[in-house]
């Protein structure tokens, strides 16, 4: 009995200090065509509501791309997803903005320490506003949403990022245009990816 205590105590010690851990692995390195096929998949799961594909997705992403230990992976992948199902839910900015408060521990979690989470967070729901509402956005408003994202998640110019977010906001339109139209076949995702894997190519070269 005194060893299956003294096992939980260590666990227990060990999980905490995992979960308190702040920032993440290195954010420059990762497999770019991976993460675009992560990416991908996760739209899929997005705009389909599989809440719990979703979840395991991010939470791999976080561990293999991220260098995300077991548990924090799947924390910060739950808060990930929870801010992107509340968004999903919202029809205005009073309701897009209950998202905030998870997209802030996200970056805590991922970010390294004395990073601005709060503009981080700020930003990365303005891109998502920005292409919820791209009927009425001014033209490159989205491409431009994603740049300054990146900009201040790396603390370089946004202009290193124009190619990455040109691409990404194409497979973004993309996807938009032929789901409005009846639907995304499989020509079209093939295309998708093939512009998702030219925008993290862009944005791994831009940070190495």
């Amino acid at each position: 009995m005194k060893r299956v205590v003294l096992v939980l105590i260590v666990a227990a010690v060990i999980a905490g200090l995992e979960l308190s851990r702040t920032g993440s692995g290195d954010l420059r390195r990762f497999d770019p065509n991976e993460v675009a096929r992560l990416e991908m998949e996760m739209w899929h799961d997005y705009y389909d509501r599989r809440k719990a594909a979703l979840f395991f997705r991010l939470a791999s992403m976080l561990r293999s791309h991220y260098g995300q230990p077991f548990l924090r992976s799947h924390v910060t992948a739950f808060r990930a997803a929870r801010a992107a199902f509340v968004f999903q839910e919202g029809t205005a900015r009073p309701g897009y903005e209950k998202a905030l408060p998870d997209l802030r521990d996200y970056y805590a979690a991922i970010l390294a320490p004395g990073a601005n989470v709060p503009e981080a967070a700020r930003l990365e729901l303005e891109w998502w506003i920005v292409h919820r509402e791209r009927a009425t956005a001014p033209a490159g408003s989205l491409e431009r949403a994603l740049a300054e994202l990146q900009a201040e998640i790396y603390q370089m110019p946004a202009t290193a990022f124009a190619e990455h977010a040109r691409l990404r906001a194409e497979a973004m339109l993309l996807r938009d245009r032929k789901a409005e139209a009846g639907g995304v076949t499989d020509a079209d995702w093939v295309r998708i990816r093939e512009l998702l894997d030219g925008s993290w190519m862009s944005l791994s070269w831009a940070v190495r």
